[in-house]
């Protein structure tokens, strides 16, 4: 039990239990890092919502994103509440705004802290971009330092200042500092031009999109990070990536330039510490300095949606009554949407999955269905994009045409992102449906242009065993197949509350 500086008790349990194995590091020296980093870590926390990932057994047990604030949390534990999209209620995250808030968090097991880019209550103006360099195979952190050069070139000659630091994984992380007002919009173009760019002069080293066939050798510049749904580990946070901690550590673009090996940018925790008693904080002028982007970007309200070409193009409207192109406003990779799961009777009877996500809804063919039994994988054959207006499609699409069969609404609902990113082919969702409620894993494990595959697992406890009569019965108008083809029932429509 110890008293922080805030003056709120926290007690500290299982200190004792190994976290890392490599060094048999354990919880209690976790904690003791924390508190020991909380100086310097605490200003860049102020105020920002913030994801934990927590490890209660260690980095060899089973591990999960905590974005609510957990039912025990004591009273005293600051929180900002942001509402859900398409769903009641709202998400209560933590602030981490003292050390004593800091050290519950620890003490519960939240080994990475992921904050997000803005402060509250302005939780759409990002207050600064970050730049994710990510080596495929064949690449390292080395790598990486050659493609943080030539983004820096970039930031230079825009007259941008921009700071590097180790991500404690395997790549590095680039943060430059606005501080002034800006949309999220204007800080995703800006980055995803620079990273287009640079992919362009330099495509022998640098990919700007995230299909791991083409990362070979190379380094993913992901700019996709600067999203008011998405989170970045924070600076100083240890990290859960290897058999040892290693922490997210700013350093010098001189470091970088003399940096030989590898192990030359990782730090352990007492490395960490030692190294900020000596330098403090590196990353200071991140939470102050003021800048503005190029006018081009910075006049940005909006992202660009994308486009619906791939699924008109398959499609005659004359003959099908399936919903023409219309494009939503959803953003990119977004914490919550809707999805839609539909039973489909084509050549051979599968189920279509899709995310509400990116203004369109991502899609793919799943041909046994999403199984209820932990650890059970499925094939998923990711489609084109489908309008938003599909989640509602119910009927039957005309022989000869794309797709031709009938189509049920199996299940519909909303879900929340966990983790994970579609464009870097991982999302852990948790689905909350009329029929089946639970986490899921989807990932990519092949790349193909014409239909990358995918496994979909059930993640965490076996989804409740569907009946014979309610797996032949729509989730919109309660119609079976039968009754579906035939034109008959209810034409009772879904709604989202």
């Amino acid at each position: 039990m110890a008293r922080q500086k805030s003056g709120e008790m926290v007690t500290f349990t299982n200190v004792d239990k190994v976290f890392f194995p490599k060094p048999g590091f354990t919880k209690g020296q976790m904690i003791q890092y924390y508190l020991a980093a909380a100086p310097f870590i605490l200003p860049h926390l102020r105020d920002r919502p913030v994801t934990l990932i927590r490890f209660p057994d260690g980095i060899t047990g089973e591990s999960f994103y905590e974005k609510n604030a957990p039912r025990f949390a004591p009273p005293w534990l600051k929180t900002f509440a942001v509402g859900r999209r398409h769903k009641p209620g709202k998400i209560n995250y933590i602030l981490i705004n003292d050390a004593s808030a800091l050290a519950w968090c620890a003490n519960i097991a939240g080994i990475e802290i992921h904050p997000f880019l803005h402060c509250v209550p302005k939780v759409d103006t990002p207050t600064h971009i970050v730049f994710d360099l990510d080596p495929g195979d064949g690449a390292d952190i080395l790598t990486c330092v050659q493609v943080a050069f030539l983004v820096k070139d970039i930031t230079d000659d825009l007259g941008l200042q921009i700071f590097p630091k180790v991500s404690g994984s395997k790549g590095l992380q680039l943060y430059v500092p606005l501080n002034t007002p800006t949309t999220y919009a204007a800080t995703a173009s800006f980055a995803k031009a620079v990273a287009e760019l640079l992919e362009q002069k330099h495509g022998n080293l640098v990919v700007s999109h995230m299909e791991k066939s083409r990362r070979r050798n190379r380094v993913l510049i992901d700019w996709s990070q600067n999203n008011p749904s998405k989170t970045t580990a924070s600076v100083y946070s240890m990290r859960a990536k290897r058999e040892e901690p290693f922490i997210s550590l700013p350093v010098t673009w001189p470091e970088l330039k003399k940096a030989k090996h590898a192990k030359d940018l990782s730090f352990s925790p007492d490395e960490a510490i030692q190294r900020l008693k000596k330098k403090g904080d590196l990353f200071a002028p991140v939470l102050s300095l003021k800048q503005k982007l190029p006018q081009a970007f910075a006049a940005q309200s909006a992202p660009p949606a994308p486009p619906l070409k791939a699924y008109a193009a398959k499609r005659d409207f004359t003959r099908t009554a399936e919903p023409q192109p219309k494009l939503g406003r959803g953003r990119a990779n977004q914490s919550t949407g809707r999805f839609v799961i539909q039973k489909h009777a084509a050549t051979r009877l599968h189920y279509d999955f899709r995310l509400e996500m990116e203004g369109t809804l991502k899609s793919w063919a799943v041909p046994k269905g999403l199984s209820p039994d932990p650890g059970v994988k499925r094939a998923a054959f990711e489609v084109e994009d489908h309008p938003i207006n599909y989640l509602k499609f119910e009927g039957t699409i005309p022989k000869g045409q794309y797709g031709g069969g009938t189509v049920m609404v199996w299940d519909i609902g909303t879900y929340e992102l966990l983790g994970g990113d579609h464009a870097k082919g991982d999302l852990k969702l948790m689905l909350h449906g009329s029929k089946i409620t639970g986490e899921w894993h989807l990932f990519r494990i092949k790349t193909d242009e014409s239909k990358p595959m995918w496994l979909i697992v059930k993640s965490g406890q076996a989804a409740k065993p569907i009946s014979v009569r309610r797996d032949d019965q729509s989730a919109l108008t309660k119609r079976t197949m039968a009754q579906i083809a035939a034109g008959k029932g209810s034409k009772k429509v879904w709604r989202s509350h």
